[in-house]
C-alpha cells in the first residue's frame, strides 16, 4: 500500500538486527523500532538473512468470539467486551520456522490466521484517539492451537494451554505501518488448499476500538502482540509434514512448515 513501511528483525552472520524492507533489501536501523530509530547507511540484501519474528512482545494476547460471521456459525452471541487470553511469551516463533508436535501432545492441532496488531507505546484507559497512536503496525499471525486439550478436564477450559506449546504463534514476516486494514481479508491456504478466506469488516470489535478496550484491562507496552481472533473456515493440520500460508495483502504472507 503507498505510504506503507514494512519493518523486520533479522540475523545475519551471526548478529541480530532490524530495519526496513525495501523490495529484495533491507535497510538497517539501529536504536528502538518504537522510538525514532536511526538508518546505519548499510542495506543488506533480503536473501543474506534469516528473517525472525518482527518484534519481541512482552505479551500476547489472544482474541475468541471477535468476528460476526463465526459466532453466528457457532450459535453464540457476540461478546458485550473482547474475550481474551494470554498465550506464553515461548510461543513466539518466526516466519519460515518448521513447528513440530510439542512432546507431551497428540492430539489434534489447528490453524487460526489473524491480523496481528504491535503496540508502539505504552498505552492505559486509553481512548479511541490514545489507541490509534499507540498502534505502530500490524502483522500476519497463525495463532496455532492444541484443539483437543482445551476442553480435556470437563471443569475448565483450557486456553492458555492449548495456545502456550513452544512455537504456536508463528508471526511476520514484517510489521506494516500506515495500512488501513479495514477494507483487508485474511486468506489461508494449507497444502495450496485455500481454507480460510474472511473480511476483517466483519469483526466486532476492531483494533482501534479492542486496543483502547484492552487498555483499560491491562497496561499495554511497545512490542505487545494482539492477536485478533479468527472466522471461518478453522480446521486441523493433517501432517505428517504440511505447509500453512496465511496472507493479508498490503501487510505480507507469513509461512510455517509443520512437522506432526
Amino acid at each position: 500500500m503507498a505510504g506503507s513501511q514494512h519493518w523486520v528483525r533479522f540475523t545475519h552472520e551471526g548478529r541480530d538486527g532490524f530495519g526496513l524492507l525495501q523490495g529484495e533489501s533491507i535497510q538497517v536501523h539501529e536504536g528502538d523500532m518504537f522510538a525514532q530509530p536511526r538508518a546505519t547507511g548499510t542495506v543488506l540484501p533480503l536473501a543474506a538473512v534469516t528473517l525472525r519474528a518482527p518484534c519481541k512482545p512482552g505479551k500476547v494476547i489472544a482474541l475468541w468470539n471477535n468476528f460476526n460471521a463465526l459466532a453466528a456459525k457457532l450459535g453464540v452471541s457476540l461478546p458485550e467486551d473482547p474475550l481474551w487470553l494470554l498465550k506464553a511469551d515461548t510461543t513466539v516463533n518466526d516466519p519460515g520456522a518448521t513447528i513440530k508436535r510439542p512432546p507431551a501432545y497428540d492430539g489434534r492441532i489447528a490453524y487460526e490466521g489473524e491480523l496481528g496488531i504491535v503496540i508502539g507505546k505504552r498505552c492505559s484507559m486509553a481512548d479511541e484517539a490514545e489507541a490509534a497512536s499507540a498502534i505502530f503496525g500490524y502483522t500476519v499471525v497463525n495463532d496455532v492451537t492444541g484443539g483437543d486439550v482445551l476442553r480435556k478436564d470437563p471443569n475448565f477450559p483450557q486456553w492458555a494451554r492449548s495456545k502456550s506449546y513452544d512455537g504456536f504463534c508463528p508471526f511476520g514476516p514484517s510489521i506494516a505501518t500506515g495500512v488501513d486494514v479495514s477494507g483487508l481479508s485474511v486468506k489461508l491456504v494449507l497444502d495450496g488448499t485455500e481454507r480460510q478466506n474472511y473480511p476483517l469488516s466483519d469483526m466486532v470489535f476492531p483494533p482501534v476500538k479492542l486496543v483502547s478496550l484492552l487498555s483499560r484491562d491491562m497496561t499495554l507496552m511497545p512490542g505487545d502482540l494482539i492477536c485478533c481472533g479468527t472466522s471461518v473456515g478453522v480446521g486441523s493440520i493433517k501432517g505428517p509434514v504440511s505447509t500453512v500460508d496465511v496472507t493479508i495483502d498490503g501487510i505480507g504472507t507469513l509461512t510455517n512448515r509443520f512437522e506432526l
